[in-house]
Formats: structure tokens, C-alpha cells, sequence
């Protein structure tokens, strides 16, 4: 009988402790809410705060922390009390709250495609809101514009190094045509250099023919006439040493004439 009531006061005491601070857990949201009504927005965060340390999953204090630090722009602080909120109630009416201040938050970002999908759920929750439903709208509109307006850049970017890209090529093959150009005139200048190194050795030749051809010449001058070889008639033998013996007998007369007139002899010239 002692051990029945020591159980039953544990179990008053302990039921009496937890309405305690389930009560002082309300007074700190109420607390809150009046300072957030009169725009006190850092008081109502101490108050939410001070709800949380005795009951952190308490969704309507992670909410109304939530609103405040909205209302604060503070919006990576509101999502994720607005994400623990949508996680510890289970009250479908709440989440659906929780849900469509989310895509707010996402909205408020310009983050369309979250805030598609916040409201997406926030409408699974309750199908008939109509603010929900109207914004889910509005986000899947602005969500399919910057798609579109993300597209074109892209579009206009491509194009951009299509151009570029082909700027490049033209650069480019003007630059192989320059090196054409150039390596061809290098060619020609070096044909036209052989070509005249040609033509000055066919001067140089030629002058060294004429040249020659005088000294040709002369030679041909320097040298005397041949003798016409002529044949003599038997006839004409005769007679030219007919004539050759009368000369000698002519001469060796003479001489014998001067032997006997005692002409003394100076000295014998050789014929």
C-alpha cells in the first residue's frame, strides 16, 4: 500500500513538473508574439529563444522564431526554422504554414526552383489554400522566364564563341596566306638572284670570247702564207735546169776570169 502511493505521488509530482514547464514554455511564445505585434523583433527572438531551450522542437515557437527573423531578412535563419517546423508537427494545417513561408523565403531569394517546390508541398498539405496555390503560379511562371532568359545568354554566349572562335580561324589563315606570300617572294627573289647570277656569267663568257677572238686573229695574221705548191711540165724542167747549168757556168767563167787576173780573195761569203 506505501509502495502504490510513493508511485502515485512520483507520477502527480512528475505530471504537475512537466505542465510547469509546458506552461512556461507558452509564456515565453506569448511573450514573444506581443513583442513581434509591437515590432520588437529582437526582444521576440530572446523570447522564442528561451521557449526553445525548454522545448526545442516545439513547432510553434521554431515558427514564430521563423516569422521573426523574416520579417528581419534574415532569410537562412527563417528557412531553417521553417524546414524544423514542417519536421516536428504533425499537424497538416502547420506544415502546409510552414511550407508556404519557405517558398516565401525562396521567393524573396529568387530561388524559384526551391519555391516551386515549397509550395508544391505546402499544397499537398492542404490542397484548397488559395495564396499557396496562387504563388506556386507566380513561381513556376518567373521559374520558366529565367529558364528561358538563361537559355538565351547561353544561346548568346555560344554564339559569341562560335564568332570568336571564328575570328580566330580567319586570323589564322591570313597569317598561313601572309607565310605563303612571303616564303613565295623569298623563292622568287632567290629565282631572280640565280637568274641574274646566270645572265652575269653569260656576260662574263661572252666578253671572254671576244676577247679571245682577237687574239685569234692576230694569230691568223702573225702567221705567214703558206707556199702554193705548183707542179711543173716536163717541158718546163727541162728548161729551168737548162737555165740553172748556164747560170752556174756563168759564174764558175767568172771566177776563173778573176783567178787569172790575181784578185785577191777576201773572204768567201756562203750562198
Amino acid at each position: 500500500m506505501k509502495k502504490q502511493i510513493l508511485f502515485l505521488t512520483a507520477y502527480i509530482i512528475g505530471a504537475l513538473t512537466l505542465s510547469a514547464q509546458e506552461g512556461e514554455v507558452i509564456n515565453h511564445i506569448f511573450d514573444g508574439n506581443q513583442q513581434a505585434e509591437s515590432n520588437e523583433f529582437n526582444g521576440a527572438e530572446m523570447a522564442y529563444r528561451r521557449a526553445l531551450s525548454k522545448a526545442p522542437e516545439k513547432p510553434e515557437a521554431l515558427y514564430n522564431l521563423g516569422n521573426t527573423h523574416f520579417k528581419e531578412q534574415d532569410f537562412d535563419e527563417a528557412k531553417q526554422r521553417y524546414f524544423q517546423t514542417q519536421k516536428f508537427t504533425e499537424n497538416k494545417f502547420s506544415k502546409q504554414q510552414a511550407f508556404h513561408n519557405l517558398g516565401n523565403v525562396f521567393m524573396k531569394q529568387k530561388d524559384y526552383a526551391n519555391a516551386v517546390e515549397a509550395y508544391k508541398n505546402g499544397l499537398r498539405n492542404n490542397p484548397q489554400d488559395e495564396e499557396t496555390r496562387y504563388n506556386y503560379a507566380l513561381a513556376k511562371e518567373l521559374l520558366k522566364k529565367e529558364q528561358d532568359q538563361d537559355q538565351d545568354q547561353q544561346d548568346q554566349q555560344d554564339q559569341k564563341n562560335e564568332d570568336e572562335q571564328e575570328n580566330k580561324d580567319q586570323d589564322q589563315d591570313q597569317k598561313n596566306e601572309g607565310d605563303k606570300d612571303k616564303d613565295s617572294g623569298q623563292e622568287n627573289d632567290e629565282e631572280q638572284g640565280e637568274e641574274g647570277d646566270k645572265d652575269e656569267l653569260k656576260k662574263e663568257e661572252g666578253g671572254q670570247k671576244k676577247e679571245n677572238q682577237p687574239q685569234q686573229g692576230d694569230q691568223e695574221k702573225e702567221q705567214p702564207a703558206q707556199p702554193k705548191k705548183t707542179e711543173l711540165s716536163p717541158e718546163q724542167v727541162k728548161s729551168l735546169l737548162e737555165a740553172m747549168s748556164n747560170q752556174e757556168k756563168k759564174v764558175q767563167d767568172k771566177v776563173n776570169a778573176e783567178k787569172v787576173q790575181g784578185i785577191p780573195i777576201r773572204g768567201q761569203k756562203d750562198w
